[in-house]
């Protein structure tokens, strides 16, 4: 059966192979993506997005641009990981599909009010501004949502922008606030997750192997991502995070977590962003969120290397 979605994104090298990964799958049916400003501005978001369409041979997906700034407070970026364009390490031509003229945000009110309930899951691979706005401005869509899969926080890998905050969250903790509280089924694919999916040398070699156009594109992509990371923890390779979510969809089975409370803290200037996990049942706090530990990281990069290789042209 194929599950419909809607992709929010802020491209990014590894939101770019989440995208891919998604096009070249039969499961899933890309209702469409909305742009979110994060990893880059949204100005930048809504071009990477197009090129990864283009790149995919997919010029009929609809993009939407959302919201160009968080719900509170000024945008934080990460140029300093994935380049001045968000997708630095290949060289794409500029796209020539249009962007939809619909707000994104209106478009994933609009999606969940006119596709049956309990239908349509949405993927965050970013910042959750788009999503946490639509439900503020709709809050009849959460009981809609099949589900929220996305990726951010961490619980026993605490953070990667500050010690206890991970990027995506912290861009915007009041709309993950939002999307916490709302009452949608939510899967959480934190850090403790995806930095157990790292780019290391043989991963690599195997997308190089799949050839032609996109196997450059990808290596230049992971070669310049994760030269971040390994110099920050000393791993052998990046943690590609944004695929999990999609991964997820495809083969569950891959993946075991616990379904916990999570809270996020806005308040705090030392905590901000933070994702609290109680992980091991120690308040009465009611159970909010499938908080993912741990994955099959050979199983991932077999699932990915072999659903990218049939998008080689």
């Amino acid at each position: 059966m194929v599950e419909k979605i809607i992709i929010d994104t802020d491209p990014g090298q590894d939101d770019a192979l989440a995208i891919l990964l998604a096009l070249a799958s039969p499961e899933l049916e890309v209702l469409g993506i909305v742009a979110a400003a994060g990893n880059v501005p949204l100005s930048l978001t809504t071009v990477n997005i197009r090129k990864v369409c283009e790149l995919a041979g997919r010029s009929d997906v609809k993009v939407f641009a959302g919201c160009s700034q968080p719900m509170a407070g000024p945008l934080v970026t990460a140029e300093y990981v994935h380049g001045a364009t968000g997708m630095d390490g290949a060289d794409l031509p500029d796209p020539t599909m249009r962007l939809q003229e619909q707000h994104g945000v209106d478009f994933i009110i609009d999606t969940l009010m006119r596709e049956p309930a309990g239908t349509v899951t949405v993927c965050t691979l970013g910042p959750m501004t788009n999503l946490g706005q639509a439900i503020t401005k709709a809050p009849e869509i959460a009981t809609r949502i099949k589900r929220v899969v996305l990726m951010g926080g961490g619980c026993f890998e605490g953070g990667n922008i500050t010690p206890a905050a991970e990027f995506n969250i912290y861009v915007d903790p009041e709309a993950a606030a939002v999307v916490f509280a709302s009452g949608a089924p939510i899967v959480v694919m934190p850090l403790d997750v995806t930095h157990k999916t790292l780019t290391t040398r043989p991963r690599v070699e195997a997308f190089k192997a799949i050839g032609g156009q996109l196997a450059e594109v990808l290596v230049g992509w992971l070669d310049y991502f994760e030269r971040f990371d390994v110099a920050k923890y000393g791993s052998d390779g990046g943690p590609l995070h944004d695929p999990n979510v999609i991964a997820y969809l495809l083969k569950p089975e891959l993946y075991s977590g616990r379904h916990c409370n999570v809270e996020i803290e806005v308040n705090s200037p030392l905590t901000r962003g933070m994702t609290v996990t109680d992980w091991w049942g120690v308040t009465d706090r009611p159970k909010n969120a499938t908080f993912i530990r741990d994955v099959d990281a050979d199983g991932f990069y077999a699932l990915l290397t072999e659903r990218l290789s049939r998008l080689r042209r």
